[in-house]
C-alpha cells in the first residue's frame, strides 16, 4: 500500500522543485497575499486613493476588491431587509 505524498512532496515532485524552493515561493506568495490585503483595506477604508491602490496592486486586483466589497454590500443589505 502506497502512502500519500504531502502537499509539499507533490508539489516538489510535480513542478521539479525543490522542497526548499517550494517553502521560498509559498512565504513569498503569502507575503504578497498579505501586501495586497493591507492595501484593499486601507483603499476600502479611504485612507489611500484608487491610484495609489492600483500603483501598490494593479488594476486587476482593484478591480476584484471593488466588486467583491459591492457584493458584499449588497448582500448585507438583502440581509438586513429580511
Amino acid at each position: 500500500m502506497e502512502v500519500p505524498l504531502t502537499f509539499l512532496e507533490s508539489l516538489a515532485r510535480e513542478t521539479h522543485k525543490t522542497e526548499a524552493e517550494l517553502m521560498t515561493l509559498a512565504f513569498e506568495t503569502g507575503l504578497r497575499q498579505l501586501w495586497r490585503e493591507r492595501i484593499f483595506g486601507r483603499y476600502l477604508r479611504r485612507q489611500i486613493s484608487r491610484d495609489e491602490a492600483i500603483e501598490s496592486v494593479g488594476i486587476d486586483w482593484i478591480e476584484l476588491a471593488e466588486r467583491q466589497h459591492t457584493a458584499m454590500i449588497e448582500d448585507t443589505r438583502w440581509a438586513m431587509s429580511e
